[in-house]
């Protein structure tokens, strides 16, 4: 088994949907990855003058799925907080990734449920649609799985995958 079948590196998948939530999946992982085996002080810890703590990031990402899928695409009221970026002392470590994992899984859900690609989203603006927020999701994702590598790596030096 090669390092890409262990982690799930997607294929190339003539399914579009399935594609999308393959790249979303592989990146949610790779946030995790960085969290894994960190305990609370270290999932906090931000280096001098920049940065999230992990801790942050994945509490975000569970945020903003949240917000694009219920919100976006099905309707339901939604909310944000700076807060989400730095959560206090009551979001554990395993509490945060319970929460992402179990929205990931609604997530995808959703994503099944919704009939098309160009179903429209409630929010964003023409020529937003389920596609452009599943795009807009892996980015965000993307984005922040970087960023999470240059945290655990300055924390302690842990770099890969």
């Amino acid at each position: 088994m090669t390092l890409d079948e262990e982690i799930g590196f997607p294929r190339g998948n003539p399914d579009e949907r399935e594609l999308l939530l393959g790249w979303l999946g592989y990146l949610r992982g790779a946030v995790l990855r960085k969290v894994d085996g960190l305990g609370e002080a270290e999932a906090r810890w931000t280096p001098e003058g920049g940065l999230l703590p992990l801790l942050g990031i994945v509490n975000h990402l569970t945020q903003v799925e949240w917000r694009w899928i219920d919100g976006g695409m099905l309707g339901t009221e939604v909310g944000e907080s700076e807060d989400e970026f730095r959560p206090g002392p009551e979001l554990t470590v395993g509490a945060a990734v319970a929460a992402y994992r179990a929205r990931a899984e609604a997530t995808n859900t959703a994503v099944w449920s919704i009939a098309s690609l160009t179903e429209p989203c409630r929010r964003g603006g023409e020529g937003t649609d389920l596609r452009w927020v599943l795009l807009h999701l892996i980015n965000e994702a993307a984005r922040h799985a970087g960023h999470a590598d240059a945290t655990r790596e300055l924390l302690d030096g842990v770099t890969g995958e």
